[in-house]
């Protein structure tokens, strides 16, 4: 792949042709019905953003046990392949592409949220309250995977794959960052098994190898992706090794068609070992300390010429519908509003955040008053 610095070129990933460089990185807005299925909103919201030059959709899981928090996106019945259709269609319509991430929660979950009990590698719970439909909760423990419970979760990262391309994806990117449960399985202080899937960072990374292997035999390597978050301490996490573990992850990979590195710094040693390492298209998710305008452009040329293929936006996405002619005009951005309304069900702070006038985007002149309200397309 030619390495550039112009984050509004186009560039091939896999199957896909993409418009531009700029991702729009999976963001959890909990707009989903009760169930997992996606409503209309969030049709209109994804469309909304269409023009970048791919949407990893929020993450969805691949089974019931697995669910994190209340009104979350659900990838394992026909209810959500139909739900999730719905959306890929509205998208499509308006020239965009996506993939949809899976994430299973293992020991983030709660029984007043999903039903059952939480899953992880080793019975250690998460050291903070977790929202549930009742309110902030202490956060229990979750059981201890058997060997038959690995395998039946590596099949449903599989199935949800092939749901996922069944409802108009164009593939999936398996979640491994963060502090769910492939990130439980990767760190020491939350895998102390002593069977092949812990101690070692051999066996620690089994797991994750195993989920990828197979959502890549389910519907083809260039239609996935991996999202990790090296040396991040979200959700308790403590991996003890990085610096180890990391090359010896991405040495064992299957070689699927991109690497999705979590708040990625151009300059830090193990960003460039892995772009070293990685031969496929790499996404890089910067650190915004500053959400201007000129800051993510500057961010995002810094991560691109670093060796970075493409570069994954959150909260400027979510607050900007029109975030790539944004960038590429140079105008003011919209601010991210209560971080209350992030996770709330509804249009407020979610599809109505507002996008340039038309007169501004034609004459290429923005200005910080051309701002019009656009609720987006009418979804059926």
């Amino acid at each position: 792949m030619t390495q550039t610095t112009d984050l509004f070129e186009p560039v091939q990933v896999g199957p896909v042709a993409l418009p531009n460089r700029l991702v729009m990185a999976p963001l959890t807005r909990n707009r989903a019905d009760a169930d997992g299925t996606p409503t209309p909103l969030m049709a209109a919201y994804y469309t909304q953003r269409a023009s970048a030059g791919l949407i990893v959709a929020e993450a969805s899981t691949p089974n019931a046990v697995g669910q994190t928090y209340p009104n979350i996106t659900a990838i394992h019945s026909p209810a959500h392949v139909a739900g999730w259709r719905r959306v890929t269609e509205a998208v499509r319509e308006a020239g965009g592409r996506m993939v949809l991430q899976l994430q299973h929660g293992g020991r983030i979950g709660h029984p007043a949220t999903s039903g059952h009990a939480p899953v992880a590698p080793s019975p250690v719970p998460l050291p903070e309250t977790i929202f549930t439909p009742e309110g902030h909760q202490q956060a229990v423990a979750p059981r201890e995977m058997t060997l038959d419970e690995i395998r039946s979760t590596v099949a449903d990262f599989a199935e949800a794959a092939r749901r996922a391309v069944d409802a108009g994806f164009e593939g999936v990117e398996v979640h491994g960052a963060n502090g769910y449960l492939l990130h439980q399985f990767l760190a020491r202080n939350t895998n102390h098994r002593t069977d092949g899937y812990g101690g070692s960072v051999a066996g620690r990374i089994r797991f994750v190898v195993e989920v990828v292997e197979a959502v890549a035999a389910a519907v083809g390597p260039e239609r996935v992706g991996v999202r990790l978050s090296p040396g991040s301490t979200v959700n308790g996490i403590e991996e003890g090794d990085t610096e180890e573990l990391y090359p010896a992850l991405v040495e064992r990979l299957p070689r699927v068609a991109c690497l999705h590195l979590v708040r990625a710094e151009p300059d830090a040693p193990l960003f460039r070992t892995i772009r070293a390492a990685w031969p496929g298209a790499l996404i890089a998710n910067p650190l915004l300390r500053e959400l201007t305008t000129g800051a993510v452009v500057s961010a995002a040329e810094d991560l691109l010429a670093a060796g970075a293929d493409l570069v994954a936006l959150g909260r400027p996405f979510l607050a900007n519908p029109d975030l790539v002619t944004r960038l590429r005009l140079g105008a003011p951005l919209n601010e991210v509003r209560d971080r209350y309304l992030m996770y709330v069900g509804g249009a407020t702070g979610y599809t109505d955040y507002p996008a340039l006038s038309r007169e501004s985007e034609e004459s290429g002149q923005p200005s910080s008053d051309s701002i019009v309200a656009w609720d987006g397309p009418r979804v059926a």
